[in-house]
């Protein structure tokens, strides 16, 4: 069976990986950062899949960026043992924490105030595990953290080196830079990210404490940086996918994008414009991550059900079910004549919110020889 037939037989929508494509994307950015010097550590929060985390992770199991302690139990359980839990933990959630450790998970967690690394200090003195812990750094003003010139950094690392826990060093994530265009202003997002966590670190040996790990990244300034000198890692997580939003930025093209959304025309509106089919935004995400950018994806750039682009199409709108696709305003191209029937391939603009809808990847292997098979995702926190 031909994969262009494997694809019809799928009920949709459907999640299709392209698992050619991933790899491709895994090795260009292990071969951007190798000659740099650092650790990568993957973000799996895009994958959610064993299988494909095993394509991700270096020797299939190396170190590994999480966004929810489900993750990191269910990646642990598969025999990722250095796992780093990447958002600023909750008190709350620290037995679990200590569970995951018992259990041979080298976890750490990432803080930026007083009162976590107290929380922190006073588990890890009740457990008798020093829990590892970064400290998170802003170096772009996205989210949280703290400036790299802030005395909470020092002050935060006395809390947890004299209170039980284990300073393990700094992070940063330069989110703004998906806001960034080009080389050239990706390549300044990441020396501005290197520089804040270098500092910051600094900061941290200046007044005894200890720091080896500095730890940077997102998937623009991973694979634009051209100096990482004080960093010892970096992390990346939609890069093994890429998405619209990705491309928009310069960062990939079309063509590198490994996943898509099956779908069927269901009908049309002719004296519209419209081309109606059965995904929906339940299945394409409500996220528009290209409204803003130079070019206006949609929901979603329209693809025939080889993967090929169709010139000028996009997922005008989105109810919860249905997709419209029309042509893009300004469009030169003609609409196409698609048939009831006709499936489909929508490119997502974010990666990580379109995979969340499914349950898993109907994956089209690396090998043509080999058949179509299933990778399964899971969910929560």
């Amino acid at each position: 069976m031909t994969t262009t037939d494997a694809l019809s037989s799928l009920s949709t929508p459907s999640l299709i990986l392209d698992e050619g494509r991933m790899l491709r994307n895994v090795d260009r950015l292990r071969q951007h950062l190798d000659p740099l010097g650092v650790t990568i550590r993957p973000h799996l929060k895009t994958v959610k899949s064993v299988e494909a985390a095993k394509r991700v992770l270096t020797g299939g199991n190396g170190p590994a960026t999480v966004s929810t302690l489900k993750e990191a139990e269910v990646f642990a359980a598969e025999g990722v043992k250095d796992i780093l839990y990447a958002v600023g933990i909750a008190p709350q959630k620290l037995p679990r924490v200590l569970a995951l450790r018992a259990m041979g998970c080298d976890l750490t967690v990432v803080l930026d105030s007083p009162e976590q690394a107290t929380a922190v200090a006073n588990a890890s003195r009740e457990a008798g595990d020093a829990i590892p812990v970064l400290i998170e750094i802003d170096s772009d003003g996205h989210r949280s953290g703290l400036r790299p010139d802030d005395p909470a950094v020092v002050s935060i690392g006395r809390i947890l080196a004299d209170g039980g826990a284990a300073l393990r060093g700094v992070v940063t994530h330069a989110g703004e830079s998906y806001g960034a265009v080009g080389a050239e202003a990706l390549a300044d997002f990441a020396e501005r990210e290197r520089l804040a966590a270098v500092t910051a670190a600094g900061a941290l040996r200046a007044a005894g404490l200890p720091c080896p790990v500095v730890s940077v990244g997102s998937t623009p300034t991973a694979h634009f940086a051209r100096d990482l000198s004080g960093v010892t890692e970096v992390r990346a997580g939609v890069y093994a996918f890429f998405d619209l939003v990705m491309a928009g930025i310069g960062v990939c093209t079309p063509d590198d994008i490994a996943l898509s959304v099956l779908t069927t025309v269901i009908g049309h509106q002719k004296e519209r414009g419209w081309i109606m089919v059965d995904a929906g935004w339940m299945a394409l995400s409500r996220d528009r991550g290209t409204a803003n950018q130079a070019v206006d994806q949609g929901y979603g750039l329209v693809c025939d059900i080889e993967g090929r682009v169709l010139d000028g199409l996009v997922v005008a709108s989105a109810n919860q079910e249905h997709g419209v696709i029309a042509l893009r305003p300004g469009s030169s191209a003609s609409l196409p004549d698609l048939a009831v029937g006709t499936e489909l391939r929508i490119l997502p603009n974010h990666a990580c919110a379109t995979a969340a809808q499914f349950d898993g990847y109907e994956v089209i292997p690396a090998d043509p020889a080999q058949p179509m098979a299933y990778w399964p995702r899971f969910r929560g926190w």
